[in-house]
């Protein structure tokens, strides 16, 4: 059995279809509907643009090679809104041949099986609200053949439009990272000044389009994230600097040895730090040397 029109929909959906290359919160380059090399039907790579129309078909090759196989074996009874349901799961988590609501699908207990599916909505150790809302709409479609195609807010022009589907919770930490980058959300809490996503898209080589969607957020994870990783580069110097002053031994031993070490140790780090986040130094840079932060963001 081949995914339905419908179902690669619904798929997109929750993914988000981005046609410019980006790099996801961990640095992988990813393109279409959250599509990687590791896909096997697509390299993303720094500049590297699609259409609408080669997003869905490759979606549609990927899941046929590396996905559609694994849930026709683990639902080989499936009818074709239950199969839709089983590939978007198998998609997300990769995890279809070891679920244990497969088991209680086959055995015709959905209600057990919704209790099993709503239990992989965790990313990091954490609930997550956008997987606690996906397990929700994949058991409606695998019960009901419900694809739910929810409509979109309304929202005025001057808020960025966002075409994931967002909880208030999920809203308040976008709304907060935007504010600890240096950059003022807007005074609606429905959602953040266009202008504000905007001006943010054009110092990370975005598509300018005043769009919240999966590429802008995750780069802005990634600029959250290499903030992070900058203080802990920092706490570890620090520390080592500590450790280094109250140790008995002699000055002379303590700045030859100890304090170089502490340093090299942060110097690491911070390096480490700096190129794993290069795409996000070139969008500090992109204004006062446009060359270098070009070449910081053509590096695979």
């Amino acid at each position: 059995m081949r995914t339905s029109e419908r179902g690669v929909a619904f798929i997109e959906r929750h993914e988000a279809v981005v046609l410019r290359a980006y790099r996801d919160p961990v640095g992988v380059w990813t393109i279409g509907a959250g599509l990687t090399a590791a896909s096997g039907v697509a390299d993303p790579g720094p500049g590297m643009v699609i259409t609408r129309e080669e997003a869905s078909r490759l979606l549609a090759e990927a899941l046929r090679r590396r996905y559609e196989p694994a849930v026709s074996r683990a639902m080989p009874t499936a009818r074709q809104h239950e199969f839709d349901g089983g590939v978007s799961f198998h998609f997300n988590t990769g995890a279809i041949s070891r679920a244990s609501w497969v088991p209680a699908w086959a055995s015709g207990n959905m209600a057990k099986a919704r209790e099993k599916l709503a239990l992989w909505n965790k990313g990091g150790g954490r609930v997550l609200p956008g997987l606690t809302r996906r397990r929700a709409e994949e058991a409606n479609l695998i019960e009901y053949g419900d694809y739910g195609v929810p409509v979109p807010p309304q929202l005025p022009r001057h808020l960025a439009r966002m075409p994931l589907a967002l909880s208030p919770e999920e809203l308040t930490a976008i709304r907060r990272g935007f504010a600890d980058i240096g950059l003022h959300p807007g005074d609606d809490p429905r959602g953040v000044a266009v202008e504000t996503v905007r001006a943010f898209q054009e110092a990370s080589d975005l598509t300018v389009d005043g769009i919240l969607g999966r590429a802008t957020l995750s780069t802005l994870q990634r600029r959250l994230d290499a903030r992070a990783g900058a203080a802990l580069g920092s706490v570890v110097t620090t520390a080592g600097g500590v450790d280094v002053a109250a140790d008995p031994l002699p000055a002379d031993w303590l700045l030859g040895w100890g304090g170089e070490i502490a340093l090299t140790i942060g110097l690491i780090g911070l390096a480490w730090i700096a190129w794993h986040y290069r795409d996000v130094v070139a969008a500090k840079l992109h204004r006062i040397a446009p060359r270098l932060a070009a070449y910081l963001r053509s590096i695979k």
